[in-house]
């Protein structure tokens, strides 16, 4: 379970036992205790197997593909894959690939819902670019009409393995991974995706 989700959960206990000591109500205390269990079940941190082999590429986040289109970046050309999370996802993000951080950069922003399109540039998000040695994959946590907080725990220059959680964004949110052109995608829209288990793509011709 992320940290957080215990933080939430005794607080919230100890709203519940102080609702109790005031007014003996147990209808009163079993709204804190519902609310409690909820934010440990929505901070959970599964643990997922990692698949190996040279030029893959997992998704980083849990929920579904909403988009998979070509997009023009300052950069050139790119495949853009989209995952929506919804707040019963988990919310934990995971790095897509091995490599070194290049880019970590936070941007302030709006709060759009997560779904329309335009959130991907306007909204609060951080965009995380990781050099394999061989190319580079970025990703961008979107904070969407919910979700008010972004958690990125990397940094320039860390070294990172594929799947490695790196931080989460909470209460419903949106996820971009821009892939090299020539990856060869193994999702498309409508699929469910788990983060650090689900291949997104596959880098022909990378050794190991």
């Amino acid at each position: 379970m992320v940290r957080d989700g215990i933080f939430y959960g005794l607080a919230l206990a100890v709203v519940a036992a102080i609702v109790w000591h005031f007014t003996l109500s147990g209808g009163l205390t079993v709204i804190p205790v519902l609310l409690a269990m909820f934010f440990v079940w929505f901070f959970r941190d599964p643990s997922r197997t990692v698949p190996a082999g040279p030029g893959l590429i997992v998704s980083p986040a849990d929920g579904k593909v909403e988009e998979a289109e070509w997009i023009e970046t300052t950069a050139g050309g790119r495949l853009r894959v989209t995952i929506f999370l919804n707040v019963f996802d988990v919310h934990v993000n995971r790095v897509p690939v091995g490599g070194t951080v290049e880019l970590v950069e936070f941007r302030e922003g709006q709060f759009l819902n997560a779904m329309r399109p335009e959130s991907s540039i306007h909204n609060e998000q951080t965009l995380i670019t990781i050099n394999t040695g061989q190319y580079s994959v970025s990703f961008k946590q979107i904070a969407g009409l919910l979700a008010r907080r972004i958690v990125c725990n990397l940094k320039v220059g860390d070294r990172v393995e594929r799947g490695q959680r790196m931080g989460l964004i909470k209460f419903g949110s949106r996820v971009d991974v821009l892939l090299p052109p020539e990856a060869k995608l193994a999702v498309k829209v409508g699929d469910r995706v788990k983060g650090g288990s689900s291949i997104l793509a596959a880098m022909p011709g990378e050794t190991a």
